[in-house]
């Protein structure tokens, strides 16, 4: 029975500490029964150009992109760990408007950590890395889906389908490379994490 309350309070700790986060700022729009669509503001993020497969891009940029925050950088300086990590496929072409999926190199996978608010592009410290960007994500509008469990690509997959298909259902446009998005440390239990798959609306 204590074994039972030590193991209840773990996960709920690893729950508190999951909703604690900073994460970029934005407002609901509308929900829906599977998705609800929101407006994002600008927010700055390092990101990493990995080249995957999928189901290990995650893995490959985290590491790079942990690095940076904690201390791998002119300075020295230590960055809170925000969220979400987002991991997308970059398209082939850069466009005009570089939204959250977008990298200035064909193939791969983008991921990205957002920055803590507070900072400017001038003001982060520059990476020791000279494969991280830093750059501001303009304010943009998507469609998202929430689901726990494993970060696997077949979970991932199912949830897109359903995220698209509701989104077709209700006569949304979207644009763009689809996003996933992570919100919690590896050592966090599927079932308590918090993952979502994002669409842009145009």
């Amino acid at each position: 029975m204590k074994l039972l309350r030590i193991f209840a309070g773990l996960l709920a700790a690893l729950a508190s500490a999951a909703h604690a986060t900073e994460e970029p700022r934005f407002e609901v729009l509308q929900r829906y029964e599977d998705f609800e669509v929101r407006q994002y503001a600008p927010y700055l993020v390092a990101e990493v150009l990995v080249a995957g497969p999928a189901d290990e891009a995650g893995n490959q940029g985290f590491g790079i992109l942990a690095g940076y925050i904690f201390g791998k950088n002119k300075g020295d300086r230590r960055l809170e760990m925000t969220a979400p990590v987002t991991q997308s496929a970059a398209p082939a072409k850069l466009e005009m408007t570089a939204p959250v999926t977008q990298a200035a190199a064909p193939g791969g996978f983008t991921v990205q950590f957002v920055m803590p608010a507070g900072f400017t592009l001038a003001t982060l410290p520059e990476p020791l890395d000279g494969r991280i960007t830093l750059r501001e994500v303009a304010g943009n509008k998507v469609a998202v889906i929430r689901y726990a469990g494993s970060w696997s690509q077949q979970k991932y997959g199912e949830q897109l389908a359903k995220l698209q298909g509701a989104v077709a259902q209700q006569g949304l446009q979207t644009e763009g490379e689809p996003v996933f998005s992570r919100y919690n440390a590896p050592f966090v239990p599927s079932f308590l994490r918090r993952n979502e798959v994002w669409l842009r609306v145009k």
